[in-house]
């Protein structure tokens, strides 16, 4: 988090051991589950024994490189003179096994190859709950001089039970100088606690720079409150709703549900929708919102997302599975199976954006924009993540690697440099979200009442103390599997 300074899978057999050339193609399935260290006991995802048998590194190195030529969305552009011989392990030569190429800004194509632990992975994606202290951190810089602010604060956790707000500066950490401390990993420790019931003492700089204050902050399991901050606003034409949408989680379907529900009853002519902060998830999520949001003549019947993979087609998916529809009911995470989804039946939207603003949300802006909703943008370019991924446990890793690139009705679907905003505007770390004086909310305001963008937000002298220039970079540190788009309809 904080640095310091400075073909389809084919059967097959592996009894006969490898081919002459080591760096032979084969069908994945030759080398499954072989392993150098296999797991023994019962695999908790099947309910069964571990399939992992003796084998090696080498056949985890084949099976990573036959995985990728099967499904990987650009296995033709993949270097072909990596050896499996120059990597220790099949993590390293799995970080290399991806695209080159470079998007029109110049950025990495592929900037979300990654692994993990399966163990690890497992704990941290079931049910929904997270160890934590409720808050999210936004890192503005992680090298010396760093600099750390609050990004927004949930309920039930310590941290809002220590009164923390929005825009607090993190000062130090169990002691530690969070700017220019060199025991990085205790600071990383104490930002990301592993378990519950674990204490660590902040030191926080009041957000309009009145001083500093000390937090004893407890790590508990918190529980997925991606909803926040739904109220409405005054506007020249009716009211204006505003909703904080931080995470396309399984709990985020009813909490939405009862936001839209209640903005709908406030008679809302127009929406103002916060996902400054929301780094994807659920995709069936993200086509329930866009359909609450839009108008029924626009969405009914029509594709939200059609997911694309590479000419192979590894996952032999048909039309009808590779296409997410614009739900009209609730599929059935966390509402009831079938629900009638409240619709505000709104023509124009306009939702506040980051670099935090990935996947799934980005499929909200796209998806209603394929169907002739006008989606205005205000904040900073999105991360640009038009892809998704199935996990792949092998051997005790779970790899992903791009598979799937989503389109909207209109087949586009070309955004690895992200969405650019209608108006820039820096994330104003000096007022609480929802706040109309907030730098994003208010040019968004401004934006809907007349129509242009403001030539300048004017903010207070304790906002401007606290704002944040416009970042490029994600400054959430959150796992990356919280930054999918997951691809389920139950």
């Amino acid at each position: 988090m904080l640095a310091a300074c400075g073909g389809g899978g084919g059967g097959g057999s592996s009894s006969s051991g490898p081919p002459p050339d080591p760096d032979a193609i084969l069908p994945s399935a030759a080398f499954a589950a072989q392993c150098a260290a296999p797991r023994a006991g019962i695999d908790p995802d099947t309910g069964s024994l571990y399939a992992d048998r003796q084998g090696s590194a080498t056949e985890e190195k084949r099976w990573v490189r036959a995985w990728i030529d099967e499904t990987y969305l650009w296995f033709d552009e993949v270097p072909g003179d990596l050896k499996a011989a120059d990597y220790a392990t099949p993590v390293t030569y799995f970080a290399d096994l991806k695209t080159p190429a470079r998007t029109a800004s110049g950025r990495p194509k592929d900037r979300f190859h990654f692994t993990m632990d399966t163990a690890q992975y497992r704990r941290q994606t079931q049910g929904g709950l997270l160890v934590g202290y409720g808050m999210e951190v936004a890192v503005l810089q992680s090298s010396p001089p760093r600099d750390l602010r609050v990004a927004y604060v949930t309920p039930g956790g310590s941290a809002a039970a220590n009164g923390v707000q929005r825009g607090e500066r993190v000062l130090a950490i169990d002691g530690i100088d969070v700017a220019n401390g060199s025991n990085v990993d205790a600071l990383n420790a104490g930002l990301a606690p592993a378990q519950a019931g674990e204490t660590h003492a902040f030191t926080l700089g009041r957000a309009d720079g009145s001083g500093s204050r000390q937090a004893n902050l407890v790590a508990t399991v918190v529980a997925d409150t991606p909803v926040l901050n739904v109220k409405t606003l005054p506007g020249t034409r009716g009211p204006i709703g505003y909703l904080q949408f931080n995470d396309h989680s399984e709990a985020a379907e009813a909490q939405l549900i009862t936001a839209i529900q209640q903005l709908k009853n406030a008679g809302i002519v127009d929406l103002v929708l916060d996902m400054r902060y929301n780094g994807g998830g659920v995709l069936a999520i993200a086509s329930e919102l866009a359909s609450m949001v839009g108008a029924p003549a626009a969405t009914r019947g029509q594709v939200f997302e059609r997911l694309q993979s590479n000419r192979k087609n590894p996952f032999r998916l048909t039309d009808a599975q590779a296409t997410m529809p614009f739900f009209d009911n609730a599929v059935g995470y966390s509402a009831p199976v079938g629900a009638s989804l409240p619709q505000l039946g709104l023509s124009r939207v306009t939702v506040l954006t980051g670099p935090d603003t990935c996947s799934a949300s980005e499929s909200v802006i796209n998806g209603l924009r394929g169907v002739g909703v006008t989606v205005d943008l205000v904040g900073g370019t999105t991360c640009g993540k038009p892809y998704a991924f199935f996990p792949k446990d092998n051997c005790g890793t779970t790899y992903f690697a791009i598979q799937l690139q989503g389109v909207n009705a209109q087949g586009f679907g070309d955004y690895g440099d992200g969405f650019a905003p209608n108006c820039a505007v820096a994330d104003d770390f000096g007022h609480a979200l929802g706040d109309p004086a907030e730098a994003r909310l208010a040019a968004a305001l401004t934006l809907r009442a007349g129509g242009s963008c403001p030539a300048v937000v004017v903010a207070s002298a304790s906002s401007q103390k606290a704002q944040a220039t416009v970042v490029e970079a994600p400054y959430l540190r959150r796992a990356p599997w919280r930054e999918n788009r997951r691809v389920d309809t139950r």
